[in-house]
């Protein structure tokens, strides 16, 4: 079968700063998508136009689901929410998008171009939840069906390096939207085919390439 898997579209951003200037209760951050978020996600009806979708599947985060809303109308089909597959920050205060994080939070920044993830996060369990998840859709799709999974760039990138074998985590750079396929063969194969394809989203990436 094949995994179609989709990082969410831009989310808005929840920082220490803003949150408290707002007077937002304390908790998880859990942002919606921005207007280009959205529009950003709409793009995937096209994008994914010519695959035959037998399953939709999205993390329980809000930009997971905000971003496979639109496909989801397109299908007629309701996503299913794997809870394995929400981002290693699911539980975090605050949410920075790429795009501004080298200026918001600096050392988050650095650690993300030298491919790792935050040293509060357990590596070997979170890579064990994440793959779990990815094989749980595997399972329930045998034969030559395509699965759409709206995830995460942590959730993709830990599950591509377990499956490559490389030595850290975050080793490819997962735009908004992009578009990553796996196919998994019955024998227990899984062969990475294509990582982040943007044609889709390019003009809508270009507005936030080097902003902040």
């Amino acid at each position: 079968m094949q995994l179609v898997l989709v990082r969410h579209a831009l989310p808005e951003r929840i920082h220490p700063a803003d949150a408290a200037a707002a007077d937002r209760p304390g908790g998880p951050a859990d942002p919606p998508l921005t207007t280009l978020g959205r529009e950003q996600a709409q793009r995937l009806v096209e994008a994914l136009a010519g695959d035959e979708v037998a399953g939709l599947y999205t993390s329980p985060l809000a930009r997971a689901r905000e971003t496979a809303a639109p496909l989801a109308t397109a299908l007629a089909r309701e996503p299913v929410v794997v809870d394995e597959l929400r981002e290693y920050d699911a539980d975090s205060t605050h949410y920075v998008p790429v795009h501004e994080m080298a200026r918001l939070d600096p050392a988050a920044w650095q650690r993300m171009l030298a491919g790792l993830l935050p040293e509060s996060v357990d590596l070997p369990a979170f890579t064990r939840r994440v793959a779990g998840g990815f094989e749980r859709v595997v399972a329930a799709h045998p034969g030559r069906e395509t699965a759409v999974v709206v995830a995460h760039a942590g959730v993709v990138n830990a599950w591509l390096a377990h499956l490559l074998g490389l030595d850290r985590p975050l080793v490819f750079p997962l735009d908004y939207t992009g578009v990553t396929r796996v196919l998994a063969g019955r024998d227990g194969r899984r062969v990475v085919r294509t990582v982040n394809e943007i044609a889709h989203v390019a003009d809508l990436l270009a507005m936030t390439a080097g902003a902040g």
